[in-house]
C-alpha cells in the first residue's frame, strides 16, 4: 500500500474536476444536436469491439490482481459506450417516431374482413418494413446501454470496496522501532535516487554546457523567486491593510482591498513558477526532480493559500461583520496554527513524489505517515479548543439581546467538538497499526477546514459587493440575496468535500452526467439545460413586457380620453398576456412538450379546483374590477359595514384604508357578489343630514330662519337644489328639526358637520335659544311609608309590646310602589347609624 491509497485529491485533481464539470455545463447548455447529425452517429457502433471491451472488463473484475488504475481506464471507456449507444437511441427514436406518424396520418388499419385501397395499403406495408427494420439497431442499442450501466456499476462497486477495505486494513505500528528503520531506509533510498539523477545529468557534457549557457537566466530567475516568496507576500499585506484603513475610499474600500489582497497568492504564485523554471533551467534533473519542480507549486501554494484565509477569518483587526468571534490573542493563535496546517498539507503533497514508491513497504509506510497524522492530530486539538472560545455575536430585538447568527454558533460548536473528537481517535489508530484510517481522520478534516474557510471568504465578498450597491449595510447583511448566496456556496463547496473525503473523480462526473441528461415527466424530459433556456427566455420575455407597460402607462393611455382605472386596466391585462407568452415561447424554446404534461395537469387541475376554487373566484373577481370600474383606487366606499378609501386593487383582494388608518384586505368576491356603497363612483358630490333639538316653547319659524341662514352660508354647500330645513315634529324631550344639504364634496362631510355644530351652538347662545337634554319625573305612591326611617325616634330600642290578639282578619299589605313590604316590615329592619346617632347618608340614599 502506498500514499495514494488514503491522500487526498491534489490540488490539479480538484482543479481538473471543476473544469471538466464547467465543461459539462458549457456542452449541456448547447441546443440539441440537429437531427441528420445524430443519425450520422448512429450506425458507427463497433459491437465487435464492444464485445471484447465487455470481456475485457469481466475478466479484470474477476481477478484480485487488477490495479485500480486499470478499473479506472477500462471505466472511462464503459462510460464512452455508454454516450455512444444513448446517441444512437435518441437518433433512432427520433426516425422511429416520424415513421409511426406517417403510419398514422394513413388512418386506422383494417379490421378482419376490411380492405382499403392499394396504394395505402402498399404504402403502410413499405413504412411498417422500414420501422421494424429500424427497430432492430435501437434493441442492440438498449441491449447494450444496458449491458454498459451493469459493468460500469460493478467496477464502482469493486473500487469502493477496495477503498474501505485499505482504510481497515491492521499494519505494523509506527511505535516499534523496527518500523523506524524502515522508514529511515526509504528516505535514504530516495535521497540517494535523486543524488545519482544530478550525477548523470552533470556528467553528461551537454547538460553542463547547457547549464553554463543558461546560468544567468537560472541566477535571476532564483533571486526573483526567493525575492516574491520571501518579501512580496508581506508586501501585499501591506498595501491590502492601507487600503481597508483608508479613509478617504468609503463604498466599495472592501471590495477593492479583497481583490487587491488576491496579490497575496499571485505574488508568492510567481514566485514558485520561477522557482520550479529555475530547477528546469539547471539542466541537472531527472524525473524525480521534475516532478518535485512540477509538486513544488501545489504545495508550496497551499502554504499561501493557508495564510491568506487566515487573514480574511481572523483577522488582525477587530472587524464586528464577522460571524466569528474571537479575541486578539485567539486570533493570533488561530493564524499560527493555520500556517501549520498549510505546510502540513504542502508536505503531504511532496511524500508520494520525492519518495520511491518501490520502498514504502508497510513498515515504511507507518513510520514516515504517523508522524504527520501526530501532529495533525496535536494542531486539530489545539485549533478546535480556540475557536471553542467563540463569543456569538448579539443584537437588539424587541429591546431583547437575542443571537445575530444563531446557526452558525450551533455549526461551529458541532465542528469544534468533531475537529476534537478526530484529534482524539487519529493518534490512536494509527499507534495501533490502522495507519490509513488514522490518516483519513486526519488529512480531510484540514482540507475540509481549507474548504469551509474558502466558502467563508467568497461570502463575504458577496456581502461587500452588495453593501457597495445598496449603501446599507444593516440590510444588506440581513438581506435575502446574502442568505441565497450562502446556500448556492454551501451546495457547491459539497463537490470539493466529497472528494476530500473520498469519493472518487469518476462518481462526481457521473453524476454530473446523470444531472445534465434530466428526468422525464409527464412524456417530457427536463434538463438542466432545457431549465437554463426557459429561464434566459422567459426573463427576457418578462422585461419586454415591462418595458411595454412602463411605455404604455407613461407615454401612450395618459394622451388618450381613457379614464385611469381603465389606463390601468389595460395595462394589467397587458403583462399578464406578455408573461403568459413569454412563458409560451420560453417552454418551445428549451424544447419541452407541453402536450406530454397536458395529461398530468388535466389530473391536477380537477383536485387543484377544488381547494383552490376560491382564489379562483376572487381572481376572476379581480379581472372583473380592473375591467368594469365599479370601484377604483381612490374611492370612498363601505362594503361589509366598513367605510374607507380603496388604496388598491389587485387580481385577488382589495385594500382598504379606514379613516382611523388601519388596512383592511377585502377579497374580490364580496366586491362583486355583494353590496358595495361608493360614494365617490360618479362624482365627489354628496349629502349632508343634521338633526336638530330645541326647548319647548321656543319658536319654531325663528329656528328655521336661523338653521337656514347658517347652513346657506357655507361656501361648500350646493344651492341648486338649495338646502332644506325640516321641523320633524314633537319629541320625547325637544322640538326636532332636520337639516338637509347637497355638498360639493363627500370627503368634506365630517368637518363640514363640525363647523355647523359650532355655528349652530353659537347662534343658539346668542339668541337664547335653549337646546334641552332629557328630564324624567320620579313620583312616590304612599311616601308615609318610609317616614320611620327619616324620624331619629323611631329609631331607639324599645321594649316589645306585646301582641293583641286579633279583633279581625288583618289587612293586605298595601302597596308602597317599592314592593309589598307592610310598614312593620320596613319599620323591623335595621338601619345603620353614624357616632352621633343620626341616619347613616349612604343607608338613607
Amino acid at each position: 500500500m502506498n500514499t495514494k491509497a488514503f491522500r487526498l485529491p491534489g490540488l490539479s485533481h480538484l482543479a481538473a474536476l471543476l473544469l471538466a464539470v464547467l465543461a459539462g455545463a458549457m456542452v449541456a447548455s448547447l441546443p440539441p444536436a440537429p437531427a441528420a447529425a445524430q443519425g450520422a452517429e448512429a450506425g458507427v457502433i463497433d459491437y465487435d469491439a464492444w464485445a471484447r471491451l465487455a470481456t475485457r472488463v469481466e475478466t479484470a473484475l474477476e481477478n484480485d490482481f487488477t490495479t485500480d488504475e486499470t478499473l479506472n481506464q477500462l471505466r472511462v471507456q464503459l462510460v464512452e459506450m455508454r454516450e455512444q449507444f444513448t446517441t444512437t437511441q435518441a437518433g433512432i427514436d427520433e426516425r422511429l417516431t416520424l415513421l409511426r406518424e406517417q403510419i398514422a396520418s394513413l388512418g386506422p388499419a383494417p379490421g378482419e374482413g376490411e380492405s382499403e385501397p392499394d396504394d395505402i395499403a402498399q404504402r403502410r406495408a413499405e413504412l411498417q418494413a422500414t420501422l421494424a427494420e429500424r427497430e432492430a439497431p435501437i434493441r442492440a442499442a438498449g441491449e447494450g446501454l444496458a449491458q454498459a450501466e451493469a459493468l460500469i456499476r460493478l467496477i464502482d462497486r469493486e473500487l469502493r470496496a477496495r477503498q474501505a477495505n485499505a482504510l481497515m486494513t491492521l499494519g505494523p505500528t509506527p511505535l516499534n522501532p523496527a518500523t523506524w528503520m524502515a522508514g529511515l531506509d526509504a528516505m535514504i533510498v530516495s535521497w540517494e535516487n535523486m543524488r545519482a539523477e544530478v550525477l548523470r545529468a552533470w556528467n553528461d557534457p551537454a547538460n553542463r554546457e547547457e547549464l553554463l549557457s543558461d546560468l544567468p537566466v537560472t541566477i535571476v530567475c532564483l533571486l526573483l523567486a526567493l525575492l516574491l516568496i520571501l518579501r512580496g507576500r508581506h508586501w501585499m499585506e501591506r498595501l491590502t491593510m492601507r487600503l481597508l484603513h483608508h479613509s478617504s475610499i468609503l463604498r466599495g474600500r472592501v471590495v477593492v482591498a479583497f481583490f487587491v489582497s488576491l496579490s497575496q497568492l499571485v505574488v508568492p504564485f510567481l514566485g514558485l513558477v520561477l522557482l520550479a523554471v529555475a530547477i528546469r533551467l539547471t539542466h541537472l534533473t531527472g524525473t524525480t526532480l521534475d516532478a518535485l519542480s512540477v509538486v513544488l507549486i501545489p504545495a508550496g501554494m497551499a502554504f499561501f493559500i493557508a495564510r491568506w484565509l487566515s487573514l480574511h477569518i481572523f483577522p488582525i483587526v477587530e472587524d464586528p461583520r464577522l460571524s466569528l468571534n474571537l479575541s486578539a490573542s485567539d486570533r493570533r493563535k488561530a493564524r499560527g496554527l493555520s500556517l501549520i496546517f498549510g505546510a502540513l498539507a504542502g508536505i503531504e503533497l511532496l511524500y508520494g513524489t520525492v519518495l520511491v514508491e518501490e520502498t514504502l513497504n508497510q513498515a515504511a509506510l507507518a513510520a514516515l505517515t504517523y508522524p504527520l497524522v501526530l501532529l495533525c492530530a496535536l494542531t486539530m486539538i489545539r485549533f478546535s479548543r480556540v475557536l471553542s472560545r467563540h463569543q456569538p455575536r448579539q443584537v437588539m430585538q424587541d429591546g431583547q439581546p437575542v443571537a445575530a447568527s444563531p446557526f452558525f454558533d450551533r455549526m461551529l460548536t458541532l465542528g469544534c467538538r468533531t475537529l476534537l473528537l478526530f484529534g482524539l481517535i487519529s493518534p490512536v489508530l494509527g499507534a495501533v497499526g490502522y495507519i490509513a484510517a488514522a490518516a483519513m481522520l486526519t488529512y480531510p478534516p484540514v482540507n475540509s477546514l481549507g474548504v469551509v474557510g474558502t466558502v467563508m471568504v467568497l461570502h463575504r465578498l458577496i456581502i461587500a459587493i452588495y453593501v457597495t450597491i445598496i449603501g446599507d449595510d444593516d440590510r444588506a447583511v440581513q438581506g435575502l440575496v446574502p442568505a441565497l448566496a450562502g446556500l448556492v456556496l454551501s451546495l457547491a463547496a459539497l463537490v470539493p468535500l466529497a472528494l476530500i473525503w473520498g469519493a472518487r473523480e469518476t462518481d462526481m462526473l457521473e453524476l454530473w452526467a446523470r444531472f445534465s441528461e434530466g428526468a422525464s415527466f409527464g412524456g417530457a424530459r427536463i434538463s438542466p439545460a432545457s431549465v437554463m433556456w426557459f429561464v434566459v427566455v422567459f426573463c427576457i420575455g418578462y422585461l419586454t413586457t415591462r418595458t411595454f407597460q412602463g411605455a404604455l402607462g407613461t407615454s401612450i393611455l395618459p394622451k388618450t380620453t381613457l379614464e385611469k382605472g381603465a389606463q390601468k386596466a389595460i395595462i394589467s391585462g397587458v403583462g399578464y398576456l406578455g408573461i403568459t407568452v413569454a412563458a409560451l415561447i420560453a417552454f418551445s424554446v428549451a424544447g419541452i412538450n407541453l402536450s406530454g404534461l397536458a395529461i398530468v395537469a388535466g389530473a391536477l387541475s380537477v383536485g387543484v379546483g377544488f381547494g383552490l376554487q376560491t382564489i379562483v373566484s376572487n381572481f376572476v373577481s379581480g379581472i372583473i374590477l380592473l375591467i368594469e370600474r365599479p370601484v377604483s383606487e381612490g374611492d370612498w366606499i363601505e362594503v361589509g359595514g366598513n367605510q374607507g378609501i380603496v388604496d388598491r386593487i389587485s387580481v385577488r383582494s382589495t385594500v382598504i384604508e379606514t379613516f382611523d388608518k388601519s388596512k383592511i384586505i377585502v377579497p374580490n368576491a364580496d366586491l362583486i357578489s355583494g353590496s358595495v356603497t361608493n360614494y365617490t363612483k360618479s362624482s365627489l358630490t354628496g349629502r349632508l343630514v343634521l338633526t336638530i333639538g330645541v326647548a319647548y316653547g321656543t319658536d319654531t319659524r325663528k329656528v328655521e330662519a336661523i338653521l337656514r341662514e347658517i347652513i346657506e352660508n357655507e361656501p361648500i354647500v350646493v344651492l341648486d337644489p338649495e338646502p332644506g330645513v325640516d321641523f320633524v315634529g314633537f319629541g320625547a324631550d325637544a322640538l326636532e328639526f332636520r337639516i338637509r344639504a347637497i355638498i360639493r364634496d363627500v370627503g368634506m362631510k365630517l368637518p363640514l358637520a363640525t363647523e355647523v355644530n359650532h355655528k349652530i351652538a353659537e347662534r343658539f347662545a346668542a339668541e337664547g335659544i335653549e337646546i334641552p337634554y332629557a328630564q324624567r319625573d320620579i313620583w312616590l305612591r304612599n311616601p308615609e311609608t318610609l317616614r320611620p326611617l327619616a324620624d331619629p325616634q323611631a329609631l331607639a330600642p324599645t321594649a316589645p309590646a306585646p301582641t293583641p290578639e286579633p279583633a279581625e282578619k288583618p289587612a293586605e299589605p298595601r302597596d308602597s310602589g317599592l314592593g309589598t313590604r307592610t310598614p312593620e316590615a320596613w319599620a323591623d329592619q335595621t338601619v345603620e347609624t353614624e357616632p352621633d346617632g343620626s341616619p347613616d347618608p349612604e343607608q338613607d340614599r
